[in-house]
């Protein structure tokens, strides 16, 4: 008897699951495997933010439910940190709300902005979980196509007018996972634009926002005069911090679209332990100083890895933000053979473009979230490869 629900059955393919069982095959007949395919930071969570944690963790008090909209302290340090990184102003009592982590937060806010049927709009190439989001709720899914050419920005004048006129929410990811594209503030303006002519929301998925390099800034959504009319914002813990298992994010911005997705959170979870939520705070209110020397030590080995590809004869443009580094595959290879050869052969993971929809085919993407000496050995059986193949 088959228990999956025709909306899990149907779910498309997740490329992700068939490299990581032939993965386990191959470590299990004793190949030494160098895994660049994952976005976790291999360094370590601050010790003040841990430290936190084991302070709020003794108290018994903090062992309780937590209030469905997070809690005071950690909601109050969301809006101090966009006041201070941003200069945007926020209600912590309306215009913020505690995730557990921000990946179930878009996946949520789907689900309490769509009908079945209705469209939400998504970057191609983008984030594979927006689309399996959409088809769990039910809607259809358009497309938004990212440049190359320009950063891989949003290309707005070249989307069909009704693919804006059917959508109920656009997302937006920058800097992009998993280009590495990064863009200024003019583009937020240009979608807030089009989404008060054509009545749709914004959800700006900004997990990267602190992983950024030289003089970039990041900018916010809600930098935007009238974003947070239609908008709102998605941040994370788990790339600034090094927090990814700790999962605690937020969603910043309009009220009425945080208030319905905390009442599909508050019908399904209890929001995140408390102790985590003041350890959030307390990294929130510091002075990012962990940020930047954390952005160093990936800018290094941005720095190796675009000098290996070039010695390949693999061209990339020089990323601004994320710890992403997303390539063209070698002449005479889809995304998947290249990806498939270099696991076989060399005991080296990539993400194939192809993971992350059609326009992603042509490309793959490291992750530069490994300890150095793993990412030179990997870095150095690619090249024997593509040179003695």
């Amino acid at each position: 008897m088959d228990f999956h629900s025709e909306r899990v059955q149907t779910l498309p393919p997740y490329i992700f699951s068939r490299v990581y069982k032939r993965k386990k095959e191959l470590e299990e007949s004793g190949m030494d495997i160098i895994d660049l395919g994952i976005g976790a930071p291999d360094l370590p969570t601050p010790t003040f933010v841990i430290d936190e944690l084991v302070k709020e963790a003794y108290k018994s008090s903090n062992h309780r439910y937590s209030p469905y909209s997070g809690s005071q302290e950690f909601r109050e340090a969301v809006a101090h940190f966009y006041e201070k990184h941003y200069g945007v102003t926020l209600n912590p009592d309306e215009e913020v709300l505690t995730l557990i982590g921000s990946k179930e937060g878009i996946a949520n806010l789907i689900s309490a902005v769509i009908n079945p049927t209705e469209t939400v709009m998504v970057p191609d190439p983008g984030y594979p979980v927006y689309e399996s989001a959409i088809h769990l709720a039910g809607g259809q899914t358009t497309y938004l196509p990212l440049e190359a050419e320009k950063d891989f920005q949003p290309n707005f004048q070249q989307t069909p007018k009704t693919d804006y006129e059917k959508s109920k929410l656009l997302i937006l990811n920058y800097p992009n996972n998993p280009t590495a594209g990064t863009v200024e503030v003019d583009v937020f303006e240009k979608a807030v634009s089009l989404a008060r002519k054509y009545q749709f929301a914004i959800a700006h998925d900004a997990a990267y926002d602190l992983v950024t390099f030289g003089d970039y800034r990041a900018p916010s959504l809600l930098e935007v005069s009238g974003a947070k009319e239609i908008g709102v914002e998605f941040g994370s813990l788990s790339k600034s911090f090094n927090m990814t298992g700790w999962r605690i994010g937020y969603v910043v911005g309009n009220r009425d679209l945080i208030q319905a997705l905390s009442i599909v959170k508050s019908n399904t979870d209890t929001s995140q332990f408390l102790p985590i939520q003041k350890a959030g705070a307390k990294a929130l209110l510091s002075d990012l100083s962990t940020v930047s020397e954390n952005n160093q030590v990936y800018e290094g080995r941005l720095d190796f890895v675009m000098s290996v590809l070039e010695e390949m004869g693999i061209h990339v443009k020089r990323p601004r933000g994320t710890f992403f580094v997303w390539a063209k595959v070698p002449e005479g290879w889809t995304s998947m053979e290249f990806s498939s050869e270099l696991l076989e052969k060399a005991g080296v993971i990539v993400t194939p473009g192809n993971a992350f929809g059609k326009s992603g085919e042509g490309y793959f993407r490291i992750s530069l979230s490994v300890p150095n000496e793993r990412l030179n050995e990997a870095m150095s059986r690619m090249k024997y490869l593509l040179t003695n193949d």
